[in-house]
């Protein structure tokens, strides 16, 4: 998990993102990213309960996502916008192997970059 400095806090902060934001879409993921005057990067990983009813589910698509981009931040050369926003469209992120899913969400992080 990342940091509680890290992740966004209340609704109204995503508001923002989905307003101004600017999106890279992939396969089942959708990333959409969008400067900020803070200094440290804030992300939120958002799994609709359309993608699946059960919660134990969606928290296991969240937390392998928050995993990869905890562990790979500091691999990517260039500097990111400050607040990004991942959304999952299909359940097929729970079960997928985590080389694959890390590989889609890098290749979406730098695309942004």
């Amino acid at each position: 998990m990342i940091s509680k400095l890290n992740r966004f806090h209340g609704y109204n902060s995503l508001n923002g993102v989905y307003r101004k934001g600017k999106a890279v879409r992939g396969e089942y993921i959708s990333l959409r990213y969008t400067n900020s005057k803070r200094e440290d990067y804030r992300l939120a990983v958002v799994v609709s309960r359309k993608v699946s009813k059960s919660a134990v589910v969606r928290n296991r698509i969240r937390r392998r996502i928050f995993e990869i981009v905890r562990l790979h931040r500091k691999e990517l050369n260039k500097p990111w916008p400050q607040d990004l926003v991942i959304s999952v469209f299909e359940e097929k992120a729970a079960t997928i192997p985590a080389e694959e899913l890390k590989t889609t969400v890098l290749k979406m992080l730098q695309k942004v970059g």
